[in-house]
Protein backbone atom coordinates (compact mmCIF):
# COMPACT_ATOMS: atom_id res chain seq x y z
CA UNK A 1 0.00 0.00 0.00
CA UNK A 2 1.40 3.40 -1.02
CA UNK A 3 2.03 6.29 1.35
CA UNK A 4 2.15 4.27 4.55
CA UNK A 5 2.86 6.61 7.47
CA UNK A 6 4.80 5.39 10.51
CA UNK A 7 4.14 6.12 14.17
CA UNK A 8 4.86 4.38 17.44
CA UNK A 9 1.22 4.05 18.53
CA UNK A 10 -2.16 4.28 16.81
CA UNK A 11 -5.23 5.00 18.94
CA UNK A 12 -8.52 3.97 17.33
CA UNK A 13 -11.49 5.86 18.75
CA UNK A 14 -11.83 9.22 20.50
CA UNK A 15 -14.46 8.50 23.10
CA UNK A 16 -13.68 8.36 26.81
CA UNK A 17 -11.30 5.40 26.48
CA UNK A 18 -9.41 6.70 23.45
CA UNK A 19 -8.95 10.19 24.87
CA UNK A 20 -7.76 8.75 28.19
CA UNK A 21 -5.19 6.67 26.32
CA UNK A 22 -4.10 9.65 24.23
CA UNK A 23 -3.76 11.82 27.34
CA UNK A 24 -1.47 9.31 29.04
CA UNK A 25 0.59 8.88 25.87
CA UNK A 26 1.15 12.61 25.66
CA UNK A 27 1.79 12.94 29.39
CA UNK A 28 4.52 10.31 29.20
CA UNK A 29 6.43 11.90 26.34
CA UNK A 30 4.74 10.75 23.12
CA UNK A 31 4.04 13.61 20.72
CA UNK A 32 0.76 13.71 18.76
CA UNK A 33 1.23 13.18 15.01
CA UNK A 34 4.94 12.43 15.47
CA UNK A 35 4.81 9.47 17.87
CA UNK A 36 1.11 8.66 17.93
CA UNK A 37 -2.08 9.40 16.06
CA UNK A 38 -5.72 9.28 17.16
CA UNK A 39 -8.22 8.14 14.52
CA UNK A 40 -11.96 8.63 15.04
CA UNK A 41 -14.76 7.76 12.66
CA UNK A 42 -17.32 10.13 14.23
CA UNK A 43 -17.92 13.45 12.47
CA UNK A 44 -17.20 15.57 15.58
CA UNK A 45 -15.86 15.32 19.13
CA UNK A 46 -18.03 13.57 21.69
CA UNK A 47 -17.58 9.85 21.08
CA UNK A 48 -20.86 7.92 21.20
CA UNK A 49 -22.36 10.57 23.48
CA UNK A 50 -22.99 12.84 20.50
CA UNK A 51 -25.53 10.31 19.18
CA UNK A 52 -27.60 10.00 22.38
CA UNK A 53 -31.26 11.01 22.27
CA UNK A 54 -32.05 14.65 23.19
CA UNK A 55 -34.21 13.78 26.21
CA UNK A 56 -31.22 12.10 27.91
CA UNK A 57 -30.16 15.20 29.78
CA UNK A 58 -26.87 15.48 31.61
CA UNK A 59 -28.67 15.24 34.94
CA UNK A 60 -29.98 11.78 34.00
CA UNK A 61 -26.59 10.39 33.00
CA UNK A 62 -25.50 7.48 35.17
CA UNK A 63 -21.84 7.43 36.20
CA UNK A 64 -20.25 9.92 33.82
CA UNK A 65 -16.69 10.37 35.10
CA UNK A 66 -14.32 13.18 34.15
CA UNK A 67 -11.44 12.53 31.78
CA UNK A 68 -7.96 12.51 33.34
CA UNK A 69 -6.40 15.91 33.88
CA UNK A 70 -9.50 18.05 33.30
CA UNK A 71 -12.74 18.13 35.27
CA UNK A 72 -16.17 18.67 33.75
CA UNK A 73 -17.55 21.51 35.85
CA UNK A 74 -20.58 23.77 35.77
CA UNK A 75 -22.61 21.67 33.34
CA UNK A 76 -26.33 22.45 33.25
CA UNK A 77 -28.12 19.22 34.25
CA UNK A 78 -31.12 20.14 32.08
CA UNK A 79 -29.08 20.26 28.85
CA UNK A 80 -28.87 17.19 26.57
CA UNK A 81 -25.90 15.01 27.52
CA UNK A 82 -25.01 14.83 23.83
CA UNK A 83 -24.27 18.56 23.87
CA UNK A 84 -22.58 18.73 27.28
CA UNK A 85 -20.21 15.83 26.71
CA UNK A 86 -19.44 16.78 23.09
CA UNK A 87 -18.40 20.27 24.20
CA UNK A 88 -16.32 18.82 27.04
CA UNK A 89 -14.54 16.33 24.78
CA UNK A 90 -13.90 19.08 22.22
CA UNK A 91 -12.37 21.34 24.88
CA UNK A 92 -10.32 18.41 26.18
CA UNK A 93 -8.87 17.57 22.75
CA UNK A 94 -7.87 21.22 22.27
CA UNK A 95 -6.49 21.68 25.79
CA UNK A 96 -4.07 18.77 25.39
CA UNK A 97 -3.40 19.20 21.68
CA UNK A 98 -4.43 15.65 20.83
CA UNK A 99 -5.07 16.49 17.15
CA UNK A 100 -7.70 13.82 16.54
CA UNK A 101 -8.13 12.92 12.88
CA UNK A 102 -11.78 12.59 11.82
CA UNK A 103 -13.81 11.31 10.20
CA UNK A 104 -11.55 8.32 9.56
CA UNK A 105 -12.93 4.78 9.25
CA UNK A 106 -10.54 2.00 10.26
CA UNK A 107 -11.20 -0.90 7.92
CA UNK A 108 -8.67 -3.49 9.08
CA UNK A 109 -5.65 -4.03 11.30
CA UNK A 110 -3.25 -6.72 10.16
CA UNK A 111 0.36 -7.81 10.48
CA UNK A 112 2.73 -5.49 8.66
CA UNK A 113 6.44 -5.51 7.89
CA UNK A 114 9.21 -5.79 10.47
CA UNK A 115 6.97 -6.85 13.32
CA UNK A 116 4.74 -3.79 13.00
CA UNK A 117 0.98 -3.55 12.61
CA UNK A 118 -0.64 -2.14 9.48
CA UNK A 119 -3.77 -0.05 10.12
CA UNK A 120 -5.81 0.35 6.93
CA UNK A 121 -8.22 3.28 6.93
CA UNK A 122 -10.39 5.45 4.71
CA UNK A 123 -7.54 7.99 4.86
CA UNK A 124 -4.68 5.69 3.89
CA UNK A 125 -2.56 3.36 6.02
CA UNK A 126 -0.51 3.64 9.18
CA UNK A 127 2.35 1.41 10.28
CA UNK A 128 2.61 1.20 14.05
CA UNK A 129 4.46 -0.69 16.77
CA UNK A 130 1.50 -0.71 19.14
CA UNK A 131 -2.25 -0.19 19.05
CA UNK A 132 -4.79 1.13 21.54
CA UNK A 133 -8.21 0.01 20.37
CA UNK A 134 -10.95 2.12 21.96
CA UNK A 135 -13.87 1.57 19.60
CA UNK A 136 -16.50 0.87 22.24
CA UNK A 137 -19.84 -0.72 21.37
CA UNK A 138 -22.16 1.96 19.99
CA UNK A 139 -21.57 0.92 16.38
CA UNK A 140 -22.69 -2.65 17.05
CA UNK A 141 -26.26 -2.57 18.40
CA UNK A 142 -27.49 -6.07 19.19
CA UNK A 143 -30.79 -7.06 17.55
CA UNK A 144 -32.18 -10.41 18.73
CA UNK A 145 -34.05 -12.49 16.17
CA UNK A 146 -37.55 -13.77 16.89
CA UNK A 147 -39.98 -15.70 14.70
CA UNK A 148 -42.24 -13.42 12.70
CA UNK A 149 -40.04 -10.37 13.12
CA UNK A 150 -40.07 -9.64 9.40
CA UNK A 151 -43.88 -9.67 9.31
CA UNK A 152 -44.40 -6.85 11.81
CA UNK A 153 -46.25 -3.97 10.15
CA UNK A 154 -45.22 -1.36 12.70
CA UNK A 155 -41.85 0.25 13.35
CA UNK A 156 -38.86 -1.45 14.96
CA UNK A 157 -35.87 0.47 16.24
CA UNK A 158 -32.92 -0.03 18.54
CA UNK A 159 -31.83 2.19 21.43
CA UNK A 160 -29.05 3.42 19.14
CA UNK A 161 -31.71 5.20 17.04
CA UNK A 162 -34.14 6.15 19.80
CA UNK A 163 -35.21 9.77 19.12
CA UNK A 164 -36.83 10.63 22.45
CA UNK A 165 -40.44 10.12 23.52
CA UNK A 166 -42.39 12.70 21.48
CA UNK A 167 -42.57 10.73 18.19
CA UNK A 168 -44.36 7.90 20.03
CA UNK A 169 -47.35 9.97 21.11
CA UNK A 170 -50.56 7.96 20.85
CA UNK A 171 -48.78 4.74 19.87
CA UNK A 172 -48.68 1.33 21.55
CA UNK A 173 -45.04 0.58 22.36
CA UNK A 174 -43.32 -2.66 23.40
CA UNK A 175 -39.91 -2.11 25.00
CA UNK A 176 -37.58 -5.13 25.03
CA UNK A 177 -34.65 -5.26 27.45
CA UNK A 178 -33.95 -5.27 31.17
CA UNK A 179 -31.12 -2.74 31.37
CA UNK A 180 -30.95 0.93 32.24
CA UNK A 181 -31.87 2.08 28.71
CA UNK A 182 -35.05 0.00 28.71
CA UNK A 183 -36.28 1.46 31.99
CA UNK A 184 -35.35 4.99 30.91
CA UNK A 185 -37.30 4.56 27.68
CA UNK A 186 -40.36 3.25 29.50
CA UNK A 187 -40.42 6.05 32.06
CA UNK A 188 -40.12 8.63 29.27
CA UNK A 189 -42.64 7.01 26.94
CA UNK A 190 -45.42 6.42 29.46
CA UNK A 191 -46.78 10.01 29.44
CA UNK A 192 -46.83 10.06 25.61
CA UNK A 193 -47.68 6.57 24.40
CA UNK A 194 -51.17 5.09 24.26
CA UNK A 195 -49.76 2.04 26.06
CA UNK A 196 -46.38 0.62 27.00
CA UNK A 197 -45.38 -3.00 27.62
CA UNK A 198 -42.07 -4.10 29.10
CA UNK A 199 -40.65 -7.53 28.28
CA UNK A 200 -37.33 -9.03 29.37
CA UNK A 201 -35.66 -12.43 29.14
CA UNK A 202 -34.96 -12.51 32.86
CA UNK A 203 -36.69 -10.82 35.78
CA UNK A 204 -35.05 -7.44 36.42
CA UNK A 205 -32.90 -7.10 39.51
CA UNK A 206 -33.25 -3.83 41.40
CA UNK A 207 -30.41 -2.76 43.63
CA UNK A 208 -31.21 -1.23 47.01
CA UNK A 209 -28.83 1.09 48.81
CA UNK A 210 -25.69 2.93 47.70
CA UNK A 211 -23.37 1.46 45.10
CA UNK A 212 -20.08 1.90 46.93
CA UNK A 213 -16.51 1.34 45.77
CA UNK A 214 -16.44 -2.23 47.09
CA UNK A 215 -19.56 -3.18 45.15
CA UNK A 216 -18.09 -1.57 42.05
CA UNK A 217 -14.88 -3.54 42.34
CA UNK A 218 -16.83 -6.77 42.79
CA UNK A 219 -18.92 -6.09 39.69
CA UNK A 220 -15.87 -5.25 37.58
CA UNK A 221 -14.14 -8.41 38.82
CA UNK A 222 -17.01 -10.55 37.49
CA UNK A 223 -16.74 -8.99 34.03
CA UNK A 224 -12.94 -9.21 34.14
CA UNK A 225 -13.06 -12.93 34.83
CA UNK A 226 -15.10 -13.54 31.66
CA UNK A 227 -12.58 -11.57 29.61
CA UNK A 228 -9.70 -13.49 31.21
CA UNK A 229 -11.37 -16.70 30.08
CA UNK A 230 -11.75 -15.46 26.50
CA UNK A 231 -15.54 -15.15 26.72
CA UNK A 232 -17.49 -12.23 25.24
CA UNK A 233 -17.72 -9.52 27.89
CA UNK A 234 -20.92 -8.59 29.62
CA UNK A 235 -21.52 -5.00 30.58
CA UNK A 236 -20.65 -3.92 34.10
CA UNK A 237 -24.30 -2.83 34.49
CA UNK A 238 -25.47 -6.38 33.75
CA UNK A 239 -23.90 -7.62 36.99
CA UNK A 240 -24.78 -4.64 39.20
CA UNK A 241 -28.56 -4.56 38.84
CA UNK A 242 -30.74 -1.50 38.33
CA UNK A 243 -30.52 1.28 40.94
CA UNK A 244 -33.80 1.64 42.82
CA UNK A 245 -34.07 5.43 42.66
CA UNK A 246 -37.14 7.62 43.04
CA UNK A 247 -38.03 7.48 39.34
CA UNK A 248 -37.85 3.68 39.31
CA UNK A 249 -39.95 3.45 42.47
CA UNK A 250 -42.60 5.68 40.91
CA UNK A 251 -42.55 3.61 37.72
CA UNK A 252 -43.11 0.44 39.74
CA UNK A 253 -45.92 2.05 41.72
CA UNK A 254 -47.62 3.31 38.55
CA UNK A 255 -47.35 -0.05 36.80
CA UNK A 256 -45.12 1.33 34.05
CA UNK A 257 -42.41 -1.14 35.08
CA UNK A 258 -44.65 -4.19 35.32
CA UNK A 259 -42.48 -6.67 33.48
CA UNK A 260 -43.64 -9.57 31.29
CA UNK A 261 -41.48 -12.53 30.27
CA UNK A 262 -40.09 -12.56 26.77
CA UNK A 263 -42.68 -13.14 24.07
CA UNK A 264 -42.34 -16.16 21.78
CA UNK A 265 -43.28 -14.69 18.42
CA UNK A 266 -43.89 -11.41 16.65
CA UNK A 267 -47.06 -11.02 14.61
CA UNK A 268 -47.95 -8.39 12.02
CA UNK A 269 -49.84 -6.49 14.72
CA UNK A 270 -47.82 -7.11 17.88
CA UNK A 271 -46.32 -9.90 19.97
CA UNK A 272 -47.65 -13.21 21.26
CA UNK A 273 -46.75 -15.82 23.87
CA UNK A 274 -47.20 -19.57 23.56
CA UNK A 275 -49.81 -19.50 26.33
CA UNK A 276 -52.05 -17.38 24.09
CA UNK A 277 -51.39 -13.97 25.60
CA UNK A 278 -51.12 -11.22 22.98
CA UNK A 279 -50.15 -7.55 23.04
CA UNK A 280 -50.94 -5.23 20.15
CA UNK A 281 -48.13 -2.87 19.19
CA UNK A 282 -47.33 -0.08 16.77
CA UNK A 283 -43.65 0.07 17.74
CA UNK A 284 -41.07 -2.34 19.17
CA UNK A 285 -38.07 -0.68 20.81
CA UNK A 286 -35.13 -3.06 21.18
CA UNK A 287 -33.20 -1.87 24.25
CA UNK A 288 -31.08 -4.99 23.97
CA UNK A 289 -27.60 -3.65 24.32
CA UNK A 290 -24.49 -3.58 22.20
CA UNK A 291 -21.52 -5.76 21.31
CA UNK A 292 -17.85 -4.78 21.10
CA UNK A 293 -17.01 -3.12 17.77
CA UNK A 294 -13.84 -5.07 17.00
CA UNK A 295 -14.46 -6.55 13.54
CA UNK A 296 -11.57 -4.53 12.11
CA UNK A 297 -9.22 -6.59 14.31
CA UNK A 298 -10.33 -9.87 12.72
CA UNK A 299 -7.16 -10.28 10.55
CA UNK A 300 -5.11 -10.55 13.77
CA UNK A 301 -7.11 -13.62 14.92
CA UNK A 302 -7.42 -12.43 18.50
CA UNK A 303 -10.69 -14.19 19.32
CA UNK A 304 -10.64 -17.24 21.55
CA UNK A 305 -12.83 -20.35 21.00
CA UNK A 306 -15.25 -18.89 23.56
CA UNK A 307 -15.93 -15.95 21.23
CA UNK A 308 -14.18 -13.16 23.13
CA UNK A 309 -10.71 -11.64 23.15
CA UNK A 310 -8.70 -12.83 26.13
CA UNK A 311 -6.95 -10.01 27.96
CA UNK A 312 -4.34 -9.65 30.65
CA UNK A 313 -5.10 -6.19 31.95
CA UNK A 314 -5.74 -4.36 28.69
CA UNK A 315 -3.26 -6.39 26.61
CA UNK A 316 -4.52 -9.00 24.14
CA UNK A 317 -2.98 -12.32 25.15
CA UNK A 318 -2.76 -13.39 21.50
CA UNK A 319 -0.86 -10.22 20.46
CA UNK A 320 0.96 -8.04 23.04
CA UNK A 321 1.10 -5.15 20.57
CA UNK A 322 -2.67 -4.71 20.91
CA UNK A 323 -4.44 -3.14 23.88
CA UNK A 324 -8.22 -2.97 24.24
CA UNK A 325 -9.39 -0.05 26.34
CA UNK A 326 -13.09 0.39 27.08
CA UNK A 327 -13.64 -3.33 26.49
CA UNK A 328 -15.30 -5.50 29.12
CA UNK A 329 -14.21 -4.48 32.63
CA UNK A 330 -12.97 -1.07 31.45
CA UNK A 331 -16.21 -0.17 29.64
CA UNK A 332 -17.32 2.24 32.39
CA UNK A 333 -16.07 5.81 32.21
CA UNK A 334 -13.88 5.56 35.30
CA UNK A 335 -12.66 2.13 34.14
CA UNK A 336 -11.69 3.57 30.77
CA UNK A 337 -9.55 6.23 32.46
CA UNK A 338 -7.65 3.65 34.50
CA UNK A 339 -7.31 1.30 31.54
CA UNK A 340 -5.87 4.08 29.37
CA UNK A 341 -3.13 4.67 31.92
CA UNK A 342 -2.44 0.94 32.27
CA UNK A 343 -2.26 0.43 28.50
CA UNK A 344 0.27 3.23 28.10
CA UNK A 345 2.39 1.83 30.91
CA UNK A 346 2.53 -1.55 29.12
CA UNK A 347 3.19 0.05 25.75
CA UNK A 348 6.15 1.96 27.15
CA UNK A 349 7.63 -1.33 28.32
CA UNK A 350 6.96 -2.93 24.93
CA UNK A 351 8.70 -0.06 23.15
CA UNK A 352 11.51 0.00 25.76
CA UNK A 353 10.80 3.54 26.91
CA UNK A 354 11.17 4.64 30.51
CA UNK A 355 8.25 3.63 32.75
CA UNK A 356 5.49 6.23 32.99
CA UNK A 357 5.26 8.09 36.29
CA UNK A 358 2.31 7.20 38.48
CA UNK A 359 -0.63 9.56 38.07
Amino acid sequence: MNNVREVEVVVIGAGQAGLAGAYHLRRSGFEPERDFVVLDHAPAPGGAWQFRWPSLTYGKVHGMHALPGMELTGADPSRPSSEVVAEYFDAYERAFGLRVRRPVDVRAVRDGADGRLLVETSDGAWSTRALINATGTWDRPFWPRYPGQETFRGRQLHTARYPGPEPFAGLRVVVVGGGASGTQHLLELAPYAAATTWVTRRPPVFREGPFDEGAGRAAVALVEERVRQGLPPKSVVSVTGLPLNDAIRQGLADGVLDRLPMFDRITPDGVIWDDGRQVAADVIVWATGFRAAVDHLAPLRLREPGGGIRLEGTRAVADPRVHLVGYGPSASTIGANRAGRSAVRDIRRLLAREPVAAA
